[in-house]
């Protein structure tokens, strides 16, 4: 396997992922925010909710029967009202007024 580089060639490889310096949370669940939680803070039901998840109006993955949403993503899209960047809305310029 070739190199993309001259630089890494010096550094030794990892031996498994534990060797990589990741920013981990001592406790991975304080990072998530459940599917209970944000019926609670939209005020509606659960199936709602998992309605929003499948639209992909809530931003969540997957995986096999559950719903991974970080507290990043869902605090991020509760600030932004659901809002992507790139909408096709464009900044109307200010006017002035001469008098």
């Amino acid at each position: 396997m070739a190199s993309n580089s001259n630089r890494f060639l010096s550094e030794p490889m990892p031996n498994s992922l534990a060797d990589y310096a990741f920013p981990v949370a001592a406790d991975p669940e304080c990072c998530r925010i459940t599917v209970p939680e944000i019926a609670r803070r939209l005020k509606i039901g659960r199936l709602a909710v998992y309605d929003l998840l499948e639209q992909g109006i809530i931003p969540g993955i997957r995986l096999g029967r559950r719903w991974i949403i970080t507290q990043y993503a869902y605090d991020h899209w509760e600030r932004t009202c659901g809002m992507r960047l790139g909408t096709g809305l464009e900044a109307q310029p200010e006017v002035s007024v001469l008098n």
